[in-house]
């Protein structure tokens, strides 16, 4: 994907094998052939570097045997080097820290042209490769299968193919080939990936589909032909920009049945519903277009390959600005947990393989802790089991009106609800709620109790619990209608506003005769972070230069703050020339 960067924004092993240690190898050989096992490779004294992994003959078992699975992202991706995007160097305790959290694999991708002759032959720098070997070797030693590829190559020079065909084509087979050698001797359980995301510009559909053939078919031949464990090694090729729609999987299903290698994994990516994943256009809640849309994308892949016992490795999936942890949440806490929890149930139903994108979102590098613990346990949850959830994870209660019940829709997912607790207390059925088929409604009494004095914002956090998964957090929150005031910018616009509990949702925006006004011309509701965003500690919306810069001269716009408690607040911002003025109104 393209990466979320935080704060700027993204042995050799020689001869002396003992007569014993031969003879297993060779028969880790024969039974990596046959489907018993793969043993772990051996240095000079014959010792394992690597624990026995078995792995499954048949490539659909294996890739089934590496779920879940966990991106080492914006690490030896990075552009120029290995800290360049802000996380901590690896070391052997990462994936002390991924195996203990109970993943099974790691794909590791990998950035190889700062550190690469940019003419032929194309040398590898060799610590370098030996960095990256250390890597593989430190995750293996875990018990990890791993995944290594080409990474940002891919648009740095490897998408200059539609100019450039024939240089490209040879440092994409001297690159494969280098790697190709340097790991041969390295077990079944290290995996290569042809190329990340393949994108190619200014060429037909067709001329794309052909050169990303190419691309795979080389790579194929290339790996194949560098003899030792990469002549049964599991390959995995790429669509299209890693996308899953159904001509592109069709394409890439072409291109694997002609290659007659029952080795192959198909891969895609996966950060759900754009407008969703970005919080644009509406996409606030995850709802039902965003839940079809993911069904749908896993049923493609399922029928496509999986049916027909080819693998699928699901690369990367997440969302595509949250979590960040380093600005406000794009995506609203709730919506996100429902997401990761339909994923989850998708991934089991389907027989798809999920590697989870962390730039640096999940996993804090320096502390080796999980940055945010209720969210890796519903993520976790979700590799085993369904979990209960509900319309929404706030119930709002109005300050400056009396307290009425109010109800939440359960959201069972196979589950059955068996009440709700707040702390170690669990709340009455009947005096402090009631449940009508799937109806959650907590009593007048009950809120009166949890908001307390009725200070604005989170007053209590009660659970709904389920028979199965992780409970779901319900925050009592007390509000008012939020409050905007006028103001004076240039580069950027800073909006007073009094939030009384309530949090921004997204903005739309548009001029008085229809049309949409922002950078994002197709919709009046502009993307999180990028057009507007909210600044609670000090009480503001700040409108980005982003936004300001797209505005038309001398034009007013009218916006609409838009919050999840469904309450609203309009402002007018008008250009002229350097000076921008908001006005309510």
């Amino acid at each position: 994907m393209s990466d979320i960067q935080p704060l700027a924004h993204r042995r050799a092993r020689g001869r002396g094998l003992g007569r014993l240690a031969a003879l297993l190898t060779a028969l880790a050989v024969m039974l990596s052939l046959s489907g018993a096992a793969a043993f772990g490779a051996a240095d000079v004294h014959g010792t394992a570097l690597h624990p026995v992994v078995r792995v499954p003959a048949k490539a659909i078992d294996a890739v089934a045997q590496m779920q879940p699975s966990w991106n080492l992202g914006n690490t030896l991706d990075a552009i120029p080097d290995e800290t360049a995007w802000g996380n901590a160097l690896t070391t052997k305790a990462t994936f002390d820290t991924i195996a203990e959290a109970g993943f099974r694999s790691v794909r590791i991708p990998v950035t190889w042209k700062d550190h690469q002759s940019a003419t032929a032959p194309y040398t590898i720098d060799a610590t370098y490769m030996a960095r990256v070997k250390q890597v593989v070797d430190w995750a293996q030693a875990d018990g990890l299968y791993v995944v290594i590829n080409i990474h940002h190559d891919s648009e740095v020079w490897v998408s200059n193919i539609t100019t450039d065909h024939d240089n490209v084509m040879a440092r994409f087979n001297s690159t494969w080939s280098q790697i190709s050698e340097a790991f041969k001797s390295e077990p079944r359980t290290l995996l290569f990936e042809s190329v990340n995301e393949p994108r190619f510009n200014d060429v037909t559909a067709a001329q794309k589909t052909a050169l990303l053939n190419e691309l795979n078919v080389s790579f194929h031949t290339v790996v194949r032909a560098s003899g030792g464990a990469n002549a049964t090694r599991m390959l995995v090729l790429p669509t299209q920009g890693g996308d899953g729609a159904q001509p592109l999987l069709d394409d890439l299903s072409t291109t694997i049945n002609s290659l007659h290698d029952s080795q192959l994994v198909a891969t895609v990516h996966f950060y759900s519903y754009y407008p969703f994943s970005m919080n644009l256009a509406g996409g606030t809640l995850y709802g039902d277009i965003a839940q079809k849309y993911l069904d749908d994308s896993f049923t493609w892949m399922h029928d496509t390959f999986v049916a027909k016992g080819i693998p699928v490795y699901l690369g990367e999936y997440g969302l595509m600005t949250s979590p960040n942890f380093f600005h406000p949440e794009t995506v609203e806490r709730g919506e996100e947990l429902k997401y990761y929890e339909q994923l989850g149930y998708a991934a089991r139903k389907y027989g798809i393989t999920t590697a989870l994108w962390d730039a640096f979102n999940y996993l804090n590098r320096e502390t080796l802790q999980w940055r945010d613990p209720g969210l890796f346990a519903a993520i976790k949850s979700s590799w085993t089991t369904r979990s209960g959830t509900a319309s929404f994870d706030k119930v709002f209660v109005s300050k400056s009106a009396p307290i009425t019940a109010e109800s939440l829709t359960l959201n069972l997912n196979g589950t059955h609800f068996l009440g709700v607790w707040q702390g170690s207390t669990r709340l009455l059925p009947g005096r402090d709620y009631t449940v009508s088929g799937t109806t959650l409604t907590f009593t007048a009494k009950a809120l009166t109790r949890l908001v307390g004095d009725r200070a604005y914002g989170t007053d209590a956090t009660v659970q709904a619990r389920f028979s199965t998964g992780v409970p779901w957090n319900i925050d009592i929150v007390t509000n008012d209608n939020p409050t905007v005031a006028a103001a004076t910018g240039t580069t950027d616009l800073t909006i007073p506003t009094q939030y009384r509990g309530n949090n921004l949702a997204t903005m739309h925006a548009t001029y008085a005769d229809g049309t949409n006004a922002g950078p994002i011309d197709w919709t009046p509701y502009q993307a999180f972070n990028e057009s507007f965003s909210p600044d609670y500690p000090n009480s503001t919306i700040v409108l980005t230069p982003l936004f300001l810069a797209s505005l038309r001269d001398g034009v007013t716009a009218t916006l609409v703050f838009h919050f999840y408690s469904g309450q609203t607040a309009t402002y007018h911002v008008t250009k002229n020339g350097s000076t921008v003025t908001g006005t309510v109104g």
